[in-house]
C-alpha cells in the first residue's frame, strides 16, 4: 500500500525562549523536523506534508533543503492538533493510500515502530506506550489491543487517569477514512480545541476498528523546553553509541564521544575520548580516532589515523593509511594513500599525492581575499616544516621544498625548492646591542 506522512510543525514552543520555531532546533546536528521525517525511513512514504505556523518559511526552507518534494501548508490559527491535521486535506484528501501523522517535535519514534504501526490492518491505528498513572499524558482505553477511546488528562475522569496505557499521539488510517474523521471533530472539550484525539471515538460510533501498537515510552517523549531539548540530546546519543557498540566500534570513554545523526562507522574503528562527530562523517574499517578531534562532513578510509586534536572539515577525503596528526586541519582536500600530515599544519582546497611528507606547520594559503585557489603535492613530495605553498601551485612527484619557504611558483618533479632569505651573522653584534637596550632602559628609570 502507498503510504504518506503528515507533521504537525505549527507551534511557536514558546517555552523554549528562542526566536528559532521550535521544530528547528537540533538535536545530533539536525533539527528536530529531520529527526521525525527520519522516522518515516522504512515506510518510504510517496507524500509528505508538513503543517508550518509560526516561522513557516525557515520550517519550509529547511524541510526542502533536506528533501525538495516534501510539500508544506500552513496553519494561520492555533486551533489544536486535529484542526493542525486537517490542513493536509487539501492535499491528500484523494490520496489512495495509508496516512500518517507525526509530530515535528517528537524526535524518537523509531522508523521500525512507525512500520508496525502502518502494517496494522485496523481502519484506525494509534501508537501507545505505558507509564506511570502520575504523568499528564491523554489516555488509550482500550481492551488488549482493542481501542475503545482516546482521553485527554484535562477531561479524564479518576478512574481514567489510574490507567497507566498512554497516547503518543501518532497515528494512521486510509486517507479518506482520516480526513472523514476529521471533519467531525469539535471544540467541545475543556481546552475548546480541536483535538486529533477525538477520531477514535469517531470511528468506534461508525463502526469501525481501532487499535493500538505499543511501543517504549522514550520513544514518544517530546521536546517542548531547552531541558526537554537537552533530555532528547542525551538519549539520542545513548541510544547512538550503543549502536555503534554493537556494531563493533572501540568507544574507550563512550561517554565523551559525541555523534551525530547521520554518522556512518566501519567495525574495528577505534574512537580515544572526547571525540565530536558534525553531520556527514563517514569512517570505514580500521581506522583510529584519536582523543579530542572534531570530524565534520569527511570520509576517513581503511586504516587511517587522525589526531589527537585534529579537525577534518567538509570535503576532507583521507584515503587508506593516511596519518592526520595532532592540531592539524583539512579542509576540502583529498589526501591520497599513505600520505602524512603529522603535525600543526593546515591543508585547504587541496591535493596530496601518495606517500609524500607534509611537514610541520605547513599551510596551503589558499584564500587571496576574494576567491579560494588549489593547490597540487605529487606523489612522494617532502614539503619541508613551515612552508607556505601560496596557491595556486603545485609541486611535483618526489620534489622538495626547502623549510621556512613560501612557495609561489610550480616545483617540478624531482626538484628542490628554496624560498627564503640568505642568513647573514653577525659577530659579536648580539651582545653589543643588548647592552645598548639595557643601558637605554636604565637611563629611563633615572
Amino acid at each position: 500500500m502507498k503510504t504518506a506522512l503528515i507533521i504537525l510543525a505549527a507551534g511557536k514552543g514558546t517555552r523554549m525562549q528562542s526566536d528559532l520555531p521550535k521544530v528547528l532546533h537540533q538535536i545530533a546536528g539536525a533539527p528536530l523536523l529531520i529527526h521525525a521525517l527520519a522516522s518515516g525511513r522504512d515506510i518510504t512514504p510517496e507524500r509528505t506534508v508538513i503543517v508550518t505556523g509560526h516561522g513557516g518559511e525557515a520550517v519550509t526552507a529547511a524541510a526542502q533543503d533536506h528533501d525538495p518534494d516534501i510539500e508544506t501548508v500552513e496553519q494561520s490559527e492555533q486551533l489544536g492538533t486535529g484542526h493542525a491535521a486537517a490542513q493536509a486535506a487539501p492535499l491528500l484528501r484523494d490520496f489512495d493510500g495509508k496516512v500518517a501523522v507525526l509530530f515535528g517535535d517528537t524526535p524518537h519514534i523509531q522508523p521500525e515502530t512507525l512500520a508496525r504501526v502502518m502494517e496494522n490492518d485496523a481502519d484506525l491505528t494509534v501508537l501507545g506506550f505505558h507509564a506511570d498513572p502520575s504523568t499528564r499524558y491523554g489516555r488509550l482505553i482500550a481492551a488488549g489491543d482493542d481501542l475503545q477511546a482516546i482521553v485527554e488528562w484535562k477531561d479524564a475522569s479518576e478512574d481514567q487517569r489510574a490507567v497507566t496505557l498512554c497516547n503518543s499521539g501518532v497515528m494512521a488510517a486510509r486517507a479518506e477514512v482520516m480526513f472523514s474523521l476529521l471533519d467531525a471533530v469539535d471544540d467541545d472539550n475543556a481546552a475548546g480545541e480541536f483535538y486529533l484525539t477525538q477520531i477514535a471515538a469517531i470511528a468506534r460510533d461508525r463502526g469501525m476498528t481501532a487499535k493500538v501498537v505499543e511501543c517504549e515510552e522514550a520513544e514518544t517523549l517530546g521536546v517542548n523546553s531547552r531541558a526537554d531539548l537537552a533530555a532528547a540530546e542525551a538519549a539520542f546519543q545513548a541510544r547512538k553509541r550503543a549502536e555503534m557498540l554493537e556494531l563493533g566500534v572501540t568507544l574507550q570513554a563512550p561517554d565523551t564521544v559525541i555523534l551525530a545523526y547521520d554518522t556512518v562507522i566501519g567495525r574495528d574503528v577505534t574512537i580515544e575520548p572526547n571525540v565530536v562527530f558534525g553531520p556527514g562523517v563517514t569512517v570505514e574499517t580500521g581506522a583510529t580516532l584519536r582523543a579530542f578531534s572534531h570530524l565534520e562532513g569527511c570520509h576517513v578510509a581503511r586504516g587511517a589515523v587522525v589526531g589527537p586534536y585534529a579537525r577534518l572539515r567538509p570535503g576532507a577525503e583521507l584515503a587508506e593509511d593516511t596519518k592526520i596528526g595532532n592540531f592539524v586541519e583539512v579542509k576540502n582536500a583529498q589526501i591520497a594513500e599513505g600520505a602524512k600530515v603529522n603535525h600543526l599544519s593546515y591543508v585547504g582546497d587541496a591535493t596530496i599525492g601518495a606517500r609524500s611528507n607534509i611537514g610541520a606547520g605547513t599551510i596551503t594559503c589558499n584564500y587571496d581575499g576574494v576567491m579560494k585557489h588549489h593547490t597540487t603535492v605529487g606523489e612522494g613530495a617532502f614539503i619541508g616544516s613551515n612552508t607556505m605553498l601560496v596557491a595556486p601551485v603545485t609541486v611535483g612527484d618526489e620534489a622538495m621544498t626547502a623549510s621556512g619557504s613560501v612557495i609561489t611558483s610550480d616545483v617540478p618533479e624531482g626538484a628542490l625548492a628554496v624560498a627564503r632569505a640568505r642568513q647573514e651573522t653577525k659577530p659579536g653584534l648580539a651582545r653589543k646591542l643588548m647592552a645598548r637596550l639595557r643601558a637605554i632602559k636604565a637611563s629611563r628609570k633615572d
